[in-house]
């Protein structure tokens, strides 16, 4: 029979100092009434009913004059032109394929978007129509960036840079984009062994670091190769160290993430996930991001 770990509860710990009055959070659930005055403007995250205004999300209630609108404590990714996503292709449609980026909407990706195979430029024919399910189809991972974005909210994809396109041996963490720190490049390799791609809009790929990149099949060739079991344990560890982080509402970047490996070597992989443990590994990496910052 399997191992069964029981832990005994633990208390709480002491709580900060609660804010002065002045400048708390007026937060809000779906249903609650903001205000009955009807002088005030409905925003987003809002509704009138019998000259009440009433929160229809969870979040916080902002003031702009007379306006009123509640900003989400957990929302989907807002794109923004130049961010790094990671996607899942969901959809092959006509001259486009549909993909799953975390955002409200199915981001597209145009087949005038992608690099041909060898990076080639020409004007897409009827024969690359046809043959779009051989660069990507249902389910396969995409790295891309984000080209435009729609009037109805929609993202536009590209993937004409050889640094992007299908994704092969990996692992996918999905986390809250907020949570993901904009930087200059979003493609990091760890002095681990590993590599990373940080998606702003929360999808985490991490994958072996390849020795040399596959640049001539302009990005829809993924390597399948069977990944060695070191390398496997490195991913395994930084993933465990992602949901760490992401736990205690630490900022995802490159330096944090190292940090946080460095500090949970003396422990076991799956040791990463337990409560006491977990607190201890974040505690040094949190230290060291303060003695850098200091």
């Amino acid at each position: 029979m399997a191992a069964v770990t029981m832990r005994l509860p633990v208390a709480r710990g002491p709580r900060g100092p609660s804010a002065a009055r002045g400048s708390e959070k007026h937060l809000v659930v779906p249903g609650d009434t903001i205000t009955t005055d009807t002088g005030y403007m409905r925003g987003h995250g809002t509704y009138v009913e019998d000259d009440k205004l009433i929160a229809s999300v969870a979040g916080v209630v902002e003031r702009v004059n007379k306006l009123v609108c509640v900003r989400a404590l957990k929302a989907r990714y807002n794109g923004e032109v130049g961010d790094i996503v990671v996607g899942r292709i969901t959809e092959v449609q006509q001259k486009r394929w549909k993909v799953e980026t975390n955002s409200r909407l199915d981001s597209v990706l145009l087949l005038s978007s992608v690099n041909l195979p060898g990076g080639e430029l020409r004007r897409r024919s009827a024969e690359d129509e046809l043959a779009m399910r051989d660069y990507l189809q249902e389910g396969d991972l995409i790295s891309a960036e984000v080209q435009s974005i729609f009037s109805d909210g929609a993202i536009s994809l590209h993937t004409r840079s050889l640094k992007y396109g299908k994704l092969g041996q990996g692992v996918l963490v999905q986390v809250s984009p907020s949570l993901v720190k904009r930087q200059k490049t979003h493609f990091h390799d760890l002095p681990c062994g590993a590599s990373i791609i940080l998606g702003n809009n929360g999808f985490i790929w991490i994958y072996p670091t390849q020795e040399q990149k596959e640049e001539e099949a302009g990005g829809f060739t993924a390597n399948l190769e069977p990944v060695p079991l070191s390398d496997r344990e490195v991913i395994s560890r930084l993933r465990n160290c992602i949901v760490a982080l992401v736990a205690h509402k630490m900022m995802l970047f490159d330096t944090s993430i190292l940090y946080c490996y460095e500090a949970s070597l003396p422990h076991q992989i799956k040791d990463i996930l337990k409560p006491e443990v977990m607190e201890e590994i974040i505690l040094e990496a949190r230290q060291r991001l303060l003695d850098l910052q200091g």
